[in-house]
Order: structure tokens, then C-alpha cells, then sequence
């Protein structure tokens, strides 16, 4: 049995579950731990909820606490301690470490604790991955016509986060990465190669995006709020091509976008502390178009 730890917003609570159904594929018994956002307290706590279960069309096993005790015996009680001296049983987490850990692929009876956010590992099944991530049905009108809308233009979605990324405990790890510059050679390379864009700007800082995202091809997406957030991957999906940000929540909406022509945009790296070389973030995300920081295209067309 493998058991993946479930934890982050609904784009990394989507990546564990991805790479849950991608070791099913090769015939793992999987199973989910979803103790941070069930029965953990204090600091362990996940601050955010679990969105997977608000999706429909997914399959998955969550497991017991007996099953997490089973790989996770980690007590320091003496009565603990001694049973694992008898027995020889330990704790068998494995930690994400690298950017792709092909690895894990062979490895059984562990108990995986990490992000696992490279395309390179979902590659092969994301035919599979957008038949089973379906979202609920929206009532707000704004969706349903923004949807009907998209399937007569060439839309563009793009994805500014901004409020958690310029605080103090953000700042220093995704600070300076989507700049302005990032998003004009993104738009330019757009331009270059699609008739007539409409950008469709979503924002966590909508005064921001109202502020300097004006003109007849920008529409600004600024209702989906709280529980209904969701909804914004939703529409960014039903997107032609896709600019993300340093973001796993755009970077879904892009890899859940239907359309096999699309262009999909991402900064060349996702935080200030990846040590990742530009050749090998090609490899793992060798779909993608990688522009840095001034704007300049690394990879693509």
C-alpha cells in the first residue's frame, strides 16, 4: 500500500490526488491521508479546506488512522519505542526532495509526503485526469454566460495572484517572479500568434487588476469569491491558451484545458529558492512555455 499526505489549496490537493490515480495505473494500492484537514490540531491543521470532495467524478480511498499509525509510528513513548526496537518497524515517509522523483514509481509500503507538482508525472494520463476532475454546477449567472461567451472568442485566461505572495512569510520564496514584465512578454506572445485575444484577468487583488488591466481585449473575472474560488479554474479551463502565474491553481486550469492547439504559459521558475536548471524545467514541463522574469521567452515556439 502507498498512502499519499494530502495538504495545500485545491490545485495541490488536486496534484496528490493526480498522482494517487497515476500509481493506480501501474497497479499500487493507494490511499489518501487526509488527517491535516480531519482530526490533526494546532500547527498541523491545514488552514485551508479540502475542495477535492466538492468535485465531482473522483475516486479515491482515504485511509484509516490505524493505517497512518502503521507507517507513521513515530511516538516517543517508551512503551513505542521498545515495540519498534522488537520489531524493526519505523517510519516510511518518503520526502519530495526534486522537481520529478521517478523513483517512487517503484516503491511500495511507504508513505508520501510532498507537493508533486511536475507535469512530467501526470503527462501520460491527462486525458484521464480531465474526464475524472469535473467541477459542481454554478448557479451564478456571471459563470454560465462567461462560459457561453469563451466558445465564440479566442479567450485567454491569466492568472495574477498577489495578496499571500507579497507578505512577509511569502514574499522572500515567490516575490518578483510573475512581474509586470513576465505578464507583457505573455501577452505579446499571445498577440504574435492569436487573432483578436480577449484576456480573461483573474486576480486575488481585483482593484489591482481593474487598475492595470484596461482596454476592450482585457475582462476582468471578479466575482468567484470564498467556496465559489473554484469556479475561476473552471472558467480558465474553457480557455483557448492559458498565462499562469507562479500558481498551482492556473497551472490546473491550463492542464484541465481541453483544446489540443493551446499555448500554455508559465514563469520559468515557481519560487525564489529553486535550484532547478532552466534545461531540466524544460524536460519536466516539456509542453509549456517557459518565460522568465524580464519577459523574455526561455522556451517556446
Amino acid at each position: 500500500m502507498i498512502i499519499i499526505h494530502v495538504m495545500g489549496g485545491l490545485g495541490n490537493q488536486l496534484y496528490q490526488y493526480a498522482l494517487s490515480e497515476k500509481l493506480k495505473q501501474l497497479g499500487k494500492e493507494v490511499k489518501l491521508d487526509l488527517y491535516a484537514y480531519t482530526d490533526a490540531k494546532g500547527e498541523d491543521r491545514e488552514w485551508r479546506e479540502l475542495e477535492l470532495e466538492r468535485l465531482e467524478g473522483l475516486e479515491y480511498t482515504v485511509c484509516t488512522r490505524q493505517e497512518r499509525t502503521l507507517f507513521l509510528d513515530n511516538s516517543m513513548k517508551f512503551a513505542d519505542r521498545v515495540r519498534r526496537k522488537l520489531t524493526g518497524r519505523k517510519d516510511r515517509t518518503v520526502a519530495e526532495t526534486a522537481d520529478y522523483m521517478p523513483e517512487i514509481f517503484e516503491m511500495d509500503d511507504v508513505y508520501l509526503y510532498g507537493f508533486w507538482g511536475c507535469e512530467r508525472y501526470y503527462k501520460d494520463i491527462t486525458g484521464l485526469l480531465r474526464q475524472k476532475i469535473r467541477f459542481p454546477k454554478s448557479g451564478n449567472p456571471a459563470n454560465i454566460e462567461t462560459l457561453a461567451r469563451m466558445e465564440h472568442e479566442n479567450a485567454v485566461s491569466v492568472h495574477i495572484r498577489r495578496k499571500d505572495y507579497l507578505t512577509v512569510a511569502s514574499g522572500a520564496r515567490y516575490m518578483g517572479i510573475c512581474t509586470q514584465a513576465y505578464y507583457q512578454g505573455a501577452f505579446d506572445y499571445i498577440r504574435e500568434r492569436v487573432e483578436k485575444p480577449v484576456f480573461y484577468i483573474f486576480s486575488d487583488d481585483a482593484a489591482y487588476a481593474k487598475a492595470h488591466f484596461s482596454g476592450q481585449d482585457f475582462r476582468i473575472v471578479d466575482w468567484n469569491t470564498g467556496k465559489d474560488s473554484l469556479y475561476d479554474m473552471e472558467l480558465m479551463s474553457h480557455c483557448r491558451h492559458n498565462i499562469c502565474a507562479n500558481s498551482t491553481f492556473s497551472i490546473w486550469g491550463a492542464r484541465l484545458n481541453p483544446y489540443p492547439d493551446k499555448m500554455m504559459i508559465r514563469p520559468l521558475h515557481h519560487d525564489n529558492y529553486e535550484t532547478t536548471s532552466p534545461e531540466e524545467i524544460h524536460a519536466n514541463w516539456e509542453d509549456w512555455v517557459l518565460l522568465d522574469a524580464a519577459g523574455e521567452t526561455v522556451y517556446g515556439e
